[in-house]
C-alpha cells in the first residue's frame, strides 16, 4: 500500500465529495466477502469504477471500468478507507488476510482452511507483497489465469503462514510498512 499520510481520517470526506462530484452513482462499493469461518459479509469501499460495468473480479491497472478519480484513490489506497467500518462492526481487522470474493475461499484445500479461521484484515503480509497488483496484472497476457495460477496460491501461502505464526509485534510493523509504504522482511522475504 502506498503512503496514506497521518491525516487519513480527513481523508474520508474528502473522497466522498469528490465521488459525489466527479462519480455520478453510489459513493460507496458494498460487495459480499467472505470473512472469518466462512461467513459472508458486506465489504466496504469508496467506488473506483463505472456503476454499469461487467467484467472479472481481478482489476488491472489502466482499465476502462475504471474512473481517473477512481485510479487515484486505488494507487493510494483511499478506496479503502471505508473498511474502518468493518473493523468497528467486527468483520474486519487491522492485519489479517484481505476478504476474498465467493468462488476463491471455496478453492481453499486441507489445511489452507486455517486462514478460514482469522478475520480479514484492511492489510496484511499478503498485501504488503502484492502491493502494485493491478500494475503486476497489466504486464501479462491473460491477467485472470496469473492471478489463479500465481498470485492467488502465493497468497494462500503467505496468509497460511500468517495464520500459523502470528505475531503482534509483526502486526505492528505490518501495519506500519503500510501507512508509510515500506518494505520488511517477513518468513525470510522482502515483501
Amino acid at each position: 500500500m502506498k503512503k496514506l499520510g497521518c491525516g487519513f481520517i480527513t481523508n474520508l470526506p474528502v473522497c466522498l465529495l469528490l465521488i459525489k462530484i466527479q462519480m455520478p452513482g453510489p459513493v460507496l462499493f458494498i460487495q459480499e466477502r467472505v470473512g472469518k469461518d466462512g461467513k459472508l459479509f458486506r465489504c466496504h469501499k469508496f467506488r473506483s469504477m463505472i456503476v454499469e460495468h461487467t467484467g472479472s473480479s481481478v482489476s488491472v491497472a489502466g482499465e476502462s471500468r475504471i474512473t481517473p478519480l477512481g485510479a487515484k484513490l486505488r494507487k493510494y489506497k483511499l478506496d479503502e478507507l471505508p473498511e474502518l467500518w468493518d473493523v468497528l462492526i467486527g468483520n474486519m481487522s487491522f492485519v489479517g488476510p484481505r476478504p476474498d470474493v465467493p468462488g476463491y475461499a471455496d478453492k481453499l484445500q486441507g489445511d489452507d482452511r486455517i486462514i478460514l479461521s482469522l478475520r480479514p484484515g484492511i492489510t496484511g503480509p499478503a498485501t504488503l507483497k502484492y502491493r502494485n497488483e493491478e500494475e503486476l496484472l497489466a504486464t501479462v497476457d491473460n491477467p485472470q489465469h496469473y492471478n489463479d495460477t500465481v498470485i492467488y496460491p502465493d497468497k494462500v501461502r503467505i496468509n497460511r503462514y500468517y495464520a500459523e505464526h502470528y505475531s503482534f509485534a509483526k502486526d505492528l510493523q505490518i501495519i506500519v510498512c503500510t501507512v508509510f509504504g515500506r518494505k520488511m522482511t517477513y518468513n525470510n522475504e522482502l515483501i
